[in-house]
């Protein structure tokens, strides 16, 4: 039986519909990381990553609180467009991040950039901000923790990445200049989000973040 949330208020994890959704992304995200720690399935399961990014993404707009509609799209639309540029910068000029390459793990490329990275930056920063939601800290402080939990997901993601055919890195080496430029494309995009007054307090996001997280730690433990 499906509960409606009552009017005026936001979900949360206790209502009986989001706790379900929390539950399958939970499995979804476990029933990958098992497939691609198979050897003999590997390659089917990191053929459906584009896939698991989009339908991530759907997620939590389906639970998003849309009453600043415009403000939302401007929002998701502009760190979409600025993420993708500046991936599409970082490895044709080397510049950016270092020198990296991507490969045919994220799906369709513009200009040697998947179209789906400026979708991972879009979720990665909305979902690190709902986590930072859950805090009574300051304005200021969430988004420098929302960008530090973005180079804690990216540190792990990076040592991940090449198995799931996303991108490498010039002699497996990830420069330092990564993880800086990372942080500080992460406090701009958080900045963002607040100075617009985006209500990012969405705990499919939270739950997103979380799984996704420990998604890619599995797969370290699994596959080294």
């Amino acid at each position: 039986m499906n509960v409606d949330l009552p009017k005026g208020v936001k979900p949360n994890f206790f209502f009986p519909h989001t706790l379900r959704t929390t539950w399958i992304i939970v499995a979804f995200y476990l029933f990958g990381a098992i497939g691609i720690g198979i050897p003999s399935t590997q390659p089917f399961f990191v053929y459906l990553i584009p896939s698991v990014l989009l339908l991530s993404f759907i997620s939590i707009l389906f639970y998003h609180d849309f009453s600043t509609h415009r403000n939302t799209i401007i929002a998701l639309v502009s760190i979409f467009f600025v993420g993708f540029l500046i991936e599409v910068i970082g490895v044709n000029t080397h510049v950016v991040f270092g020198d990296y390459r991507y490969g045919d793990g994220l799906g369709y490329k513009l200009l040697d950039t998947p179209i789906l990275i400026g979708i991972n930056w879009v979720l990665v920063t909305y979902c690190s901000a709902s986590v930072m939601e859950l805090t009574k800290w300051p304005p200021s402080f969430k988004v420098i923790g929302a960008a530090l939990l973005m180079v804690l997901y990216d540190f792990i993601l990076e040592h991940i990445a090449p198995i799931l055919k996303m991108w490498t890195w010039k002699e497996n080496t990830i420069p330092l200049q990564n993880y800086a430029v990372w942080f500080i494309v992460a406090i701009v995009f958080n900045a963002f989000l607040r100075w617009l007054k985006i209500p990012a307090s969405n705990p499919i996001a939270v739950a997103i973040f979380i799984c996704q997280f420990l998604f890619f730690v599995l797969l370290l433990v699994l596959l080294n």
